[in-house]
């Protein structure tokens, strides 16, 4: 199996200046990732599981270590330091993040929002509007919501919303960075069975999850983060 993305030794501090505080959120983290793998990551909140996310999606950059992505279009690509053209390809085309947050265009409706990011990769107006179609049905978001703004909608809808953005384009990494925090037992399970498919498809999944019992039978390994430290998760029950 060919390793997808490969951590090696990577820290990540910040500095409160008007607080005179700094705080060293990750330290040392080294992971290796294959193609295929679903890896599930738990920990308390602060412990810097999303931080790990922000630095592979290079929305933070690290202080020391490195971030190895094997690019379909680039090849071996140290995320740590690549242009921020390449980097926006990649947000583009290989990599997706899923946020607890929605962050979209102001006057975009929730139908647009997804059938943007299947015409950003590159194809035609019809089967971006099916595809968006298709997966707005999938998370059960009320065809009369799909020609409304996002600000309208629950914390719950916005998030399947965000999810069902990311997983339109069927990337080749994808970032889940608490996906089913506000969604009721029934989204949750349209979630898992998203994953599933795209498991069997071959795409490579990193997910935070608070959940357990989402995680079981479902992740290739696990593990917890604990004050800026990744070990082994040993026991799921």
């Amino acid at each position: 199996m060919e390793e997808i993305l490969a951590i090696k030794h990577l820290s990540k501090s910040f500095t409160i200046h008007n607080l005179d505080k700094h705080i060293e959120a990750l330290h040392d983290i080294s992971i290796d990732i294959n193609e295929g793998e679903f890896v599930g990551i738990t920990g308390k909140s602060g412990s810097g599981k999303s931080t790990v996310f922000k630095c592979i999606y290079r929305t933070y950059a690290p202080q020391k270590g490195s971030i190895w992505y094997n690019s379909k279009k680039f090849g071996p690509l140290n995320l740590a330091e690549i242009s921020e053209r390449q980097m926006i390809y990649l947000r583009k085309f290989e990599i997706g993040y899923v946020s607890q947050f929605l962050s979209i265009m102001p006057r975009t409706t929730a139908q647009e929002i997804v059938k943007q990011a299947v015409l950003e990769m590159g194809y035609v107006e019809a089967y971006a509007e099916q595809e968006a179609n298709d997966m707005l049905e999938h998370f059960e978001l009320d065809r009369e919501l799909w020609d409304c703004h996002p600000s309208t909608f629950s914390g719950g809808e916005k998030l399947r919303l965000n999810i069902a953005r990311a997983m339109v384009k069927r990337p080749r990494l994808l970032l889940l960075d608490e996906p089913t925090a506000s969604l009721d037992h029934a989204s949750k399970l349209k979630v898992r069975e998203l994953i599933e498919q795209l498991k069997s498809e071959g795409t490579t999944m990193l997910g935070i999850f608070h959940d357990i019992e989402f995680m079981e039978n479902l992740c290739s390994r696990e593990y917890t983060m604990r004050a800026g430290k990744l070990t082994a998760f040993e026991n799921l029950t």
